[in-house]
């Protein structure tokens, strides 16, 4: 892990960009960390629209997480952002906007296409972030995983044993392979999902959160589209971090 710049936010939060090999990535913690009182960790998924695109909501989500006491850090997604472009996968992009203009159904070929290769590359890419981050002296587990790409949660979920609690987000296309993923989360799990977004099939996200095997499970439901998640449900998404968390 090789920190490429360093700067302190006006709240006292210390932003790290870095690399780890070719996979870029930011490392956000809160001025309470250090050796003697580490500061647990929060992994910060998003969607593959690249960092940069990101970054004003991801520090927004950081630094709300600092004032509770977490670190936080995301890495870029394969074929995202300045990472070489995935022919494969961009040609499921294009079938996917085409099929949407089109008003026709998003056939399962497309979304495996497009989520699956995506899952299989961007999972190991995480825990190896995780090792890295959790080598740092102010960082401490329990890790928890929130947000992007749901598929990506899920699986995280299943084969890292460090993420203690997730929150993740109902707003993305799901394999139909991964409800069989799901099955096998045993961590706790807060959901939230935006009932009248537009590029979700609310079924299929009711359907995957009764699928999830976790024991302890909730799903915070709000009116309105797919950026239109209020700040209460982030609040209680913070609470739901602070419990299992610390």
């Amino acid at each position: 892990m090789h920190v490429t710049s360093e700067q302190r936010l006006d709240d006292g939060v210390v932003e790290r960009e870095f690399t780890l090999g070719e996979i870029p990535g930011i490392l956000w913690t809160p001025a309470s960390a250090s050796v003697s009182v580490p500061a647990p960790l929060i992994l910060l998924g998003h969607p593959p629209l690249g960092l940069r695109r990101m970054y004003p909501r991801l520090v927004a989500r950081a630094r709300h997480s600092a004032a509770d006491g977490f670190a936080t850090a995301t890495i870029e997604l394969p074929g995202s952002g300045d990472r070489p472009r995935w022919p494969a996968v961009e040609q499921a992009r294009a079938d996917l906007r085409r099929a949407m203009e089109a008003g026709d159904r998003v056939s399962d070929e497309i979304v495996d296409a497009l989520v699956l290769p995506l899952v299989d590359k961007a999972v190991p890419e995480w825990q190896a972030a995780l090792d890295a981050l959790l080598a740092l002296s102010e960082i401490g587990g329990p890790v928890g995983y929130s947000g992007g790409v749901i598929s990506i949660g899920i699986r995280l979920a299943v084969v890292e044993p460090r993420i203690s609690a997730a929150v993740l987000f109902a707003g993305s296309l799901v394999p139909r392979v991964m409800f069989e993923e799901a099955r096998k989360v045993t961590v706790p799990l807060h959901v939230l999902l935006q009932w009248d977004d537009e590029g979700n099939d609310r079924q299929a996200a009711l359907d995957l959160f009764d699928a999830f095997g976790s024991k302890e499970k909730s799903l915070h439901a709000n009116m309105g589209g797919h950026t239109g998640v209020p700040q209460f449900a982030g609040d209680a998404a913070a609470q739901f971090f602070t419990r299992h968390l610390k």
